[in-house]
């Protein structure tokens, strides 16, 4: 496949734009910790996002936890959601809660900084300092690996010393301080410029930097479908194609009709050989393409060719 190509940044505003208010349907949402039921709402995940960051904003901790629990029942692998909700919980004063958020964003996604800072930091807060001397460990691990040259290198050397001092490992000093609540928000416009990157940085092959432009976009739009969609488009690039897979799914389960991760599903089928997975994935793009369009026509070349055309 040639370039990737940038879908609309203006709908990525105007999700996040959008009046957060939660939408009812008659789905099959599920409350947090309660059964399930046909007339709970279904929240839309981008706006219950972007209300849990106003909100977390203004110093409404509780309610921003809400919202973000919100979001993790509709994206439960959503590891940023999970981030955010420890946050808020553990700026509202519920360290244990906040222990279990950030463990589960951890779980879900190792590769990022931040929650494992916070894990720490939260950790040693509770005097659980084996927990936390574990992630401090990792944390210099990855730091020595990385040796100033990753994405993260600046991030990494951050982590460890803001859980140095909540251990009293180190005294606090000025140029170590953490960050107020242990995290820089993203706004909107730091997104927006995140994502256009990160598709610049995907076309130019620059996996690894173009997946920490796509966390900022993340932490800032919450699981919006493209930026989910480019999640997975790639770590298939980096060949985790199970993980790449997680991103597809989850984008197509909020936005069904979503054309990009459509195309990008139905070729992953073709590179796992699933060839009638992929028709199906192209049967559905001809359906939402009355009149063709490019995402139908470059899967069919896949499909065609057994593999990526370009190769």
């Amino acid at each position: 496949m040639g370039a990737v190509r940038l879908e609309p940044v203006l709908a990525l505003l105007a999700a996040a734009a959008m009046a957060p208010a939660a939408m009812a349907s008659g789905g099959g949402g599920m409350g947090s910790g309660g059964m399930p039921s046909f007339s709970a709402p279904r929240y839309d995940p981008v706006q219950e996002y972007q209300q849990g960051m106003a909100d977390y904003q203004a110093g409404k901790y509780r309610s921003a936890a809400s919202h973000f629990e919100n979001v993790t029942d509709s994206q439960p692998k959503s590891a940023n959601s999970w981030y955010m909700l420890g946050m808020a919980r553990s700026s509202d004063g519920d360290l244990k809660g906040a222990e279990k958020a950030l463990g589960h964003s951890v779980k879900l996604d190792a590769a990022q900084v931040g929650p494992m800072r916070e894990l720490a930091v939260t950790q040693a807060k509770l005097k659980e300092n084996d927990k936390a001397g574990a992630q401090l460990t990792a944390l210099k691990a990855r730091a020595a690996s990385c040796n100033d040259t990753c994405p993260d290198a600046a991030d990494l050397k951050a982590a460890v010393a803001a859980v140095e001092q909540a251990l009293g490992v180190v005294a606090p000093s000025a140029s170590t301080k953490p960050l107020p609540d242990g995290i820089k928000l993203a706004s909107i416009d730091s997104g927006d410029l995140a994502y256009t990157r990160a598709v610049s940085l995907i076309n130019e092959r620059r996996f690894a930097e173009a997946l920490a432009a796509l966390d900022k976009a993340e932490q800032a739009f919450g699981p919006h479908p493209d930026v989910l969609t480019y999640k997975g488009y790639v770590w298939r690039k980096l060949g985790r194609l199970d993980r790449a897979e997680s991103y597809y799914k989850a984008a197509l389960a909020e936005a069904p009709t979503h054309r990009g991760a459509t195309e990008y599903y139905g070729e992953l089928k073709v590179i796992r050989g699933d060839m009638a997975g992929a028709r199906i994935m192209l049967a559905r793009l001809e359906t939402q393409c009355a009149f063709g369009c490019v995402e139908a026509e470059d899967l069919r070349r896949w499909i065609d060719h057994g593999g990526d055309p370009a190769s």
